[in-house]
């Protein structure tokens, strides 16, 4: 695989190897077809996992009858209040015990609406974590903020919070912590620092739908917590998000926000109308989501077993080593991912490595780049708006700041990760991914000579 290769882009090279895999008839469960001494599939041995993987998203036809239900019923929108939306609304934050929930048309729109309703504005400041996907960033340059990275923590791949008083500000006005991968981030010095510094927490677990930190949900731990129900996501409806809180003041802004600025609750604006978008939720998804919640639950428990088989396993071999977790907390793993060292693979790169594993039948690729080098940034603080919001100086003391995100970089460059559809597979399977690493280390040496 390329180095370069994103998120979401492995994500369909994995899927589209699985389905070509289908196609071709062979079986599922394959038998593991040599040793860790014999020769890798890319130096012509035989490869160890000869067959597919599960498939993402499923359909299952149980959920078409209350689906067709809802789409012959011509009441699609949400806008009226009630319906599914409202039933999902009230489920979701059910699942997570959170005391309210308000759907959106995708995590994106979720995060533009949890960070206006607390009060980040033009010429802000918010500090997020660079190893995230993008959306992080776009959500809070849409807002006309700047995005302020804290560096990201080798061992945890998540926010380390000793990097974020430096960069606090008289401009900052909020911490948009990411629990990428399903990995909880460590929320207790968050929060702590949030509150010695009043400023807003905005929880992105766009991808941490059921994670957990000392004995709470993920999306429940700051003001806000944000989702995204986008097709790859573990309960997906194509597109789709979600907002969960405690405080139903903020709640009510949120609702309010994402219906056209319709007056809700004990938020009455200044009038009928204020302040707001169009981020609704439909019925039919809705619908989709809510006959998923019992598969999300039983699903997310055999990733977890998984994972912590792959991790045992992984820990034992020298060059790759599984993350570290904050205490009492439970990942949802929507990436397995794990750290790579080449010099204990006699120098064997980690894109070599990506190809060998999957030369090997094992979908294996890197996780995200240092994106702030992308030109995305660049662009934005280059524009008319951010030029008139931010003094020059400032400016360009935050583009050479990047240069200080050491850790992110090091996580950038040594970060593997393998898509969560692995983690469904059979226990005998994790066993492949684990026989052709440990294949892969012992031919490393002849691996990192092949051209």
């Amino acid at each position: 695989m390329k180095s370069d290769l994103t998120r979401r882009a492995f994500v369909r090279t994995a899927a589209a190897g699985s389905a070509a895999l289908a196609w071709l008839g062979l079986r599922r469960t394959p038998t593991v077809a040599a040793a860790a001494a014999d020769k890798p599939a890319l130096l012509g041995g035989t490869r160890i996992h000869t067959g597919g993987w599960p498939r993402w998203p499923e359909w299952r036809e149980s959920w078409e009858p209350e689906i067709l239900r809802v789409l012959r019923s011509g009441r699609w929108s949400s806008s009226g209040g009630g319906g599914q939306v409202a039933d999902f609304e009230a489920g979701w934050a059910k699942l997570l015990a959170a005391r309210g929930c308000v759907a959106t048309s995708s995590g994106t729109t979720a995060l533009i609406t949890a960070m206006h309703v607390l009060g980040v504005d033009a010429g802000d400041e918010v500090i997020t974590s660079p190893f995230t996907f993008i959306a992080t960033y776009n959500t809070i340059l849409m807002l006309k903020a700047l995005p302020v990275f804290a560096d990201t923590d080798p061992a945890t791949l998540t926010m380390d919070p000793a990097s974020i008083e430096s960069r606090i500000t008289e401009r900052t006005r909020a911490i948009v912590p990411v629990h990428i991968y399903g990995l909880p981030c460590d929320m207790d010095a968050i929060n702590a620092i949030a509150k010695k510094h009043n400023l807003a927490v905005v929880e992105d677990a766009c991808q941490a739908w059921l994670a957990e930190y000392k004995g709470r949900k993920c999306g429940t731990l700051g003001d806000l917590g944000c989702f995204s129900f986008q097709n790859s996501k573990h309960i997906p409806s194509g597109e789709g998000g979600a907002i969960t809180g405690d405080r139903a003041e903020l709640l009510d802004r949120c609702q309010a926000f994402h219906n056209c600025g319709r007056a809700s609750g004990s938020f009455q604006g200044s009038g009928c109308f204020s302040r707001g978008s169009n981020f609704r939720m439909q019925h039919f998804q809705a619908s989709l989501l809510l006959s998923q919640f019992d598969k999300l639950v039983q699903e997310t428990e055999r990733r977890r077993e998984n994972a912590a088989y792959l991790s045992a396993g992984l820990q034992e071999i020298p060059g790759v080593q599984p993350l570290r977790l904050p205490e009492n907390s439970r990942p949802v793993w929507h990436l397995y991912a794990f750290r790579y060292d080449p010099e204990q693979f006699h120098g064997l790169s980690r894109d070599k490595f990506c190809r060998a594993m999957n030369a090997e039948g094992i979908p294996c690729g890197g996780g995200y780049r240092e994106q702030y080098h992308d030109g995305l940034l660049d662009e934005a603080i280059a524009s008319r708006g951010f030029q008139r919001l931010f003094p020059a100086e400032r400016l360009k003391a935050y583009r050479d700041s990047f240069r200080e995100l050491r850790g992110n970089r090091q996580v950038c460059e040594t970060t593997l990760g393998m898509f969560q559809t692995l983690l469904l597979a059979q226990r005998s399977e994790m066993d492949h991914i684990l026989a052709a690493v440990r294949r892969i280390q012992a031919h490393s040496a002849a691996l990192a000579k092949q051209a």
